[in-house]
């Protein structure tokens, strides 16, 4: 009996030993695996931080404008290909026109399927547009092709004056500016150019000659 008993209490006390270490073991896996989970928790928020942050950097830097020393605002919403027009040049330019009060627009020449043509940076247009497209004092010019937005100050637009009733005076204007052709022929180049093309077709027979 006593051997009998004796087993039973190695049997008894091996199982309490098991289940000791299982109760201290438990804890210990549950802590790990606690641990685990924190620690990927932890990784995928701050994955999902920077990318916020990223993304919140992109969509800002999107949104900004330049601002030269004058005080026009400039934004390159597709960067031309083309040439970059000189003063004096002939260029064709759509655009459409805001006030930046309100964004009431006043004018568009693509409503009127158009494109302005005019001399750039001789004093055609209102300043801000001679330098908005040209560049100079701290802004890039456009290439052809290009579009950009541009934030006109009242001093750079039309003053104190206004203008037509549509614009009040010292208003600060918003353009969409899209450069057509960076160096547009005029009308006496394009009839000249029709002249000598005329001329050819008629005289095309002396070729054979």
């Amino acid at each position: 009996m006593a051997a009998i008993c004796r087993t039973q209490m190695q049997r008894f006390a091996t199982r309490g030993m098991v289940a000791r270490n299982a109760a201290i073991a438990r804890p210990i896996a549950c802590n790990a695996a606690s641990g685990r989970r924190e620690m990927l928790a932890s990784v995928t928020l701050g994955a999902a931080s920077i990318a916020f942050s990223r993304n919140v950097a992109a969509a800002a830097g999107a949104d900004e404008f330049v601002t030269a020393p004058n005080g026009l605002k400039y934004k390159d919403e597709v960067v031309g290909s083309g040439p970059a027009p000189a003063k004096g040049a002939r260029i064709k330019a759509h655009y459409t026109g805001r006030l930046v009060s309100n964004g009431q627009k006043f004018d568009s020449s693509y409503d009127r399927g158009q494109p302005l043509a005019f001399q750039v940076g001789v004093g055609m247009v209102i300043k801000g547009w001679d330098i908005g497209i040209l560049g100079g004092e701290g802004i890039t010019p456009m290439q052809e092709g290009g579009k950009r937005k541009l934030i006109i100050p009242a001093e750079l637009g039309y003053g104190a004056r206004g203008a037509g009733g549509v614009i009040p005076p010292n208003a600060a204007l918003e353009f969409d500016v899209e450069l057509v052709a960076a160096n547009a022929k005029g009308g006496l180049d394009e009839l000249a150019e029709g002249v000598q093309k005329a001329w050819k077709k008629a005289t095309s027979f002396l070729d054979a000659v």
